[in-house]
């Protein structure tokens, strides 16, 4: 008796990249058998054919394909990966009468060292742009910093071209204002009254 439905079944493989990195993959595969080749199979392979055969022939693709790609472009490029594995290992498979349905790529993984690597590149990367922020946000208050002096600077130029064409009608007009602000001060001081028939006399009347 053969179960002819549509089956899952995990395989992982322990293989090596293009540049030697050490790659852990596990391939998630929905297989089932061909219902016309099921006399062959029984005859040639056995009931557990899935058993004997589906490890051996992923094991054998991956590590055709895999070192056929450095460990960044594993990363990068998966879907291609994962498609090549795809059309080589449905391939293979028929050849001993047995359907693939479905093939994916569930674990990715790399050695120590180059997850290390990854790691220190990653922190280096992050370093380097928080120094470029810096030197930006520096050259950025420079630049503030200059134009401010400069409208300081001309701010103090137009001043002191005023004081210079207004001459003796700037005092006076400031000398006026500042009596006016004394006056009006006084008048209203409630303890200071002016003495009759000398307008320019002040008495302080007691509380």
């Amino acid at each position: 008796m053969f179960d002819a439905r549509t089956r899952p079944r995990n395989v992982p493989v322990v293989t090596g990249s293009k540049d030697l990195q050490t790659v852990n993959i596990t391939l998630r595969i929905l297989f089932r058998p061909m219902s016309d080749q099921l006399p062959r199979v029984y005859t040639t392979i056995g009931v557990d054919y899935e058993d004997r055969v589906l490890p051996s022939i992923t094991n054998e693709v991956l590590k055709a394909v895999v070192a056929r790609y450095d460990a960044g472009e594993l990363i990068t490029q998966r879907e291609k990966v994962s498609r090549a594995v795809s059309e080589e290992l449905t391939e293979r498979s028929s050849q001993f009468g047995i359907i693939l349905d479905d093939i994916s790529i569930t674990h990715l993984t790399f050695g120590k060292e180059f997850t290390q690597a990854v790691e220190l590149k990653q922190v280096a990367q992050q370093e380097a742009e928080r120094a470029k922020f810096l030197v930006e946000k520096a050259e950025q208050e420079k630049k503030a910093a200059i134009i401010s002096a400069a409208g300081d600077a001309e701010a103090a130029s137009l001043l002191a071209k005023s004081f210079g064409e207004a001459g003796e009608g700037l005092v006076e007009l400031r000398r006026i204002e500042a009596a006016e602000d004394i006056s009006y001060r006084l008048s209203r001081n409630r303890n200071i009254s002016y003495l009759p028939g000398n307008q320019n006399t002040l008495l302080s009347l007691p509380q």
